[in-house]
């Protein structure tokens, strides 16, 4: 029997364990899209017909308004034989504002009221606390601070709401994935 020292077999060691490893890092989830639960009925009244005993909410959809300022000319330059220019040129600012998209109601599926107890919004600032934007103490209501904490996250994903809807709190682990009868 070959004799082996600690260094070499503390070696050994570490090559057999990285041979388990797998080839690459794992991937990582792919980011939700919230705003593919959106539902926009167009100005009728709501909630949608959805699944039975499913729970809405509602937000307001601001409008967007895009502003375009142009320079109309007023008069324009006047030059001398060698070019120099003798009298600048007179512009005016005109602005004007049209609306790209028109404000609205917007609906997406949301947990129950039922559900949304102290104990199930504690767990939902823990979850927004474990990634970095929710800074308070653990109240239990859905404060201020906790609003602005889910708007940010959920803003992130495309559904710029304060209210939790279904997908984040399935997302967040507050819900199971599966159940849809929330």
């Amino acid at each position: 029997m070959i004799p082996f020292s600690r260094p070499c077999a503390a070696a050994l060691a570490v090559l057999v364990l990285a041979a388990c490893q797998p080839a690459g890092a794992p991937e990582l989830p792919a980011r939700a899209d919230f705003s593919a639960e959106i539902v926009d009925l167009k100005g009728k009244p709501g909630p949608p017909k959805g699944p039975e005993g499913a729970c809405w909410q509602s937000d307001i959809r601001p409008a967007v308004i895009e502003t375009v300022t142009d320079q109309i000319l007023i008069s324009p330059g006047i030059r001398d034989e060698a070019g120099k220019i003798t009298t600048p040129a007179v512009f005016s600012s005109e602005a004007r504002q049209r609306i790209i998209q028109d404000r609205g109601t917007v609906w997406f599926r949301s947990p129950c009221p039922e559900q949304m107890t102290p104990e199930f919004i504690a767990t939902l600032q823990r979850a927004l606390k474990a990634r970095g934007l929710y800074l308070q103490p653990l109240t239990g209501s859905m404060d201020g601070p906790t609003r602005a904490a889910l708007r940010r996250w959920q803003q992130s994903r495309g559904l710029d709401s304060d209210h939790l809807s279904l997908a984040a709190a399935r997302e967040l682990g507050l819900i199971a994935a599966g159940r849809g009868s929330f």
